[in-house]
């Protein structure tokens, strides 16, 4: 027997090329698939509503008349939410980047909306002192800061919002002794 036909011989024999191998291999991975897929779907089920807010914000935002902005990681939310700004017809007053909220500066901006985690939330607090002005104001959403005391607080549990004018805090307020002339007596 020449080793060409051997080989194919062995081949005929193979339980994957009968067609029996061939079809437990298509339903592992049928299987394999369907439970990724239903993962990523649960996962995103569960994720959406916490992160979609800060987004649907952006939008109040200027469907009132301001021109807003907002960053995101996930590219899929930045990607839909610009779908959602254009039909909502207020796309010319918003943009939204796919980015780092801490390699973004906050010089340019007067009002802030935060979304953050507990975690995040004493670095963001000394980011924004540092780089916003003492007019500004930041509106946190579902978590406070730890150190900044809210001028005004509404809601309750997960949908509880604080306010805070930063004019009333540490660096502001050094800032405006600075300026305010000396009265004589």
């Amino acid at each position: 027997m020449l080793p060409g036909a051997m080989s194919e011989a062995v081949a005929k024999k193979s339980p994957e090329q009968d067609g029996e191998g061939s079809s437990r291999r298509s339903s592992w991975g049928l299987l394999v698939t369907a439970g990724v897929g239903g993962t990523l779907v649960a996962l995103y089920a569960v994720v959406t509503p916490f992160v979609t807010p800060a987004l649907r914000k952006v939008i109040a935002a200027a469907k009132k008349g301001f021109k807003a902005v907002g960053y995101e990681l996930n590219p899929w939310l930045v990607w839909y939410s610009r779908y959602r700004a254009w039909r909502d017809g207020v796309h010319q007053n918003t943009k939204f980047y796919i980015s780092d909220l801490w390699k973004v500066s906050f010089s340019h901006y007067t009002n802030v909306v935060v979304f953050g985690v507990p975690q995040m939330m004493p670095q963001l607090e000394k980011k924004l002192e540092e780089e916003l002005e003492c007019n500004a104001r930041i509106i946190a959403c579902r978590f406070p800061f730890p150190c900044w005391i809210p001028d005004h607080t509404t809601g309750e549990g997960i949908d509880t919002v604080w306010a805070y004018d930063l004019k009333h805090y540490r660096r502001c307020e050094t800032k405006n002794l600075e300026i305010t002339p000396e009265r004589e007596s």
